[in-house]
Parts: structure tokens; sequence; C-alpha cells
């Protein structure tokens, strides 16, 4: 088994996640005592979120880089960034790297195709619907990419950052989150990606007013998994 390096506290309570899932998803692949090997740096969240409010993304590269590269010194097999928002440096920690990073924009992208869907919603961080970084990358896939209006955005980076990143889930957030997905089918949405790693914790993944939901936290660490066994 390769042993997968995690980069996350962005926040904790999704990183949680991936651990959780990664050593579930080795056991149930290998059976009996089998756990994932794992080597988890987690950093401060608190210092990542206010350089990401500054719009400092290259401080926030730098200190990546070198959380990214501890992972690295420690002798893992790849790195999994566990956050769809700072994926956004992605291409500078790879660049401090000899091992590999998987994104997890490409895993998400190459699931859907798989299930036959080419129009895509995104529900993400407004870093993450607003900016090209993730996008873009779909879109290389060949998917085409939907975004919530501007006042939904700005609903759901509260929501993310306000209440899930606290560990806080709400009743009437997740009727606006599924209010904002109807909208979505409406324009032609044949799928919503979760693009955010804590979105999980508010839509499990049977609600989405019949529109399939893309667990991005569960695609990524599917990708991991495969990597680790070399399936």
């Amino acid at each position: 088994m390769k042993t997968i390096g995690l980069l996350g506290g962005m926040s904790w309570e999704s990183t949680a996640l991936y651990y959780q899932h990664l050593n579930k998803a080795v056991q149930q692949r290998l059976g009996g005592l089998n756990s994932a090997q794992i080597i988890l740096n987690s950093v401060n969240f608190a210092e990542i979120e206010k350089l990401q409010q500054q719009g400092d993304w290259a401080q926030a590269a730098k200190i990546l880089q070198q959380e990214a590269q501890k992972l690295q010194c420690a002798e893992v097999d790849a790195i999994v960034l566990c956050t769809n928002t700072m994926h956004l440096v992605a291409p500078e920690i790879q660049q401090a790297m000899s091992v590999p990073l998987l994104h997890i924009a490409d895993a998400t992208a190459k699931h859907i195709l798989a299930q036959g869907i080419q129009r895509i919603a995104l529900l993400g961080t407004a870093f993450t619907m607003e900016q090209d970084f993730y996008k873009a990358r779909l879109i290389e896939h060949g998917l085409e990419v939907l975004i919530p209006q501007e006042k939904d955005r700005a609903t759901i980076h509260r929501t993310i950052y306000d209440e899930l990143c606290l560990g806080q889930v709400n009743a009437s957030s997740k009727q606006a989150f599924l209010n904002i997905i109807e909208g979505l089918k409406q324009q032609g949405a044949q799928g919503i990606i979760l693009g955010c790693t804590e979105i999980v914790m508010l839509l499990p993944e049977a609600e989405a007013c019949g529109l399939p939901l893309f667990d991005t936290t569960a695609i990524h660490v599917q990708a991991a998994v495969e990597f680790m066994l070399g399936e």
C-alpha cells in the first residue's frame, strides 16, 4: 500500500471526513484490520482564511508549499489537499514537490463524465464559484459549468464560513441550498457539484430536488484509494 499525505485543516471538520472515509474504504477493499497508510499535516485555518480575505494567495501558496514539503520529507507517495478552495494554489504546491498532488477537480470531472453528464452546476465558496482555477479545470475535461446567481453565491459562501466550518448544520440553511439547487435545475443543470468539502455536512447525497449530487470529498477519497492500492 502506498502512503497518502493529507494536507488538511481547511477546515478540520472536512479533514476529519477525509481521514474517516479513507480508512473505511481501505478496510472495505482489503477486509480485516486493514486501514489506510496516512500521514496528516493539519494547518491552522485561521491563518489561511485571513489570507483568503486579504486576497494574498501568494503567501497562502508559500505556507502550503512549506507544509506539503514536510509531508514529502516524511516520504509520502502522493499528497491530497483536503479542500476545494485552496486548489487555487495547487499549481504552486505541485511545483514545490516531486511527488504528485491528486487534484480534486480532475477526479470530480472524470467521475461526472463517467455518469454521462455534461451540464453541471458548481456550489462552493465564492472563490471557487467565481474564479477560474476550478471551473476552467472542469471545462478542460469537457463539462459545461453553471454557477448560482450573485445573491445565492453570497448565501452559500456565508453558510460555509459562518456555519459549516464551525460544525453548525442549520435547517434554514439547508432549505436555502435546496432552493438554490432548484433554480439551477430550472437552468438545465443535470447534477450538482458540492465543490466545498463542508457542504456534504448540510446536504446528504440523497437530497437534491431530483438531481444527483457529487460529493467532492468522497470522489477525491476514491481517487486517493485507487492510487494507494494501485487500482
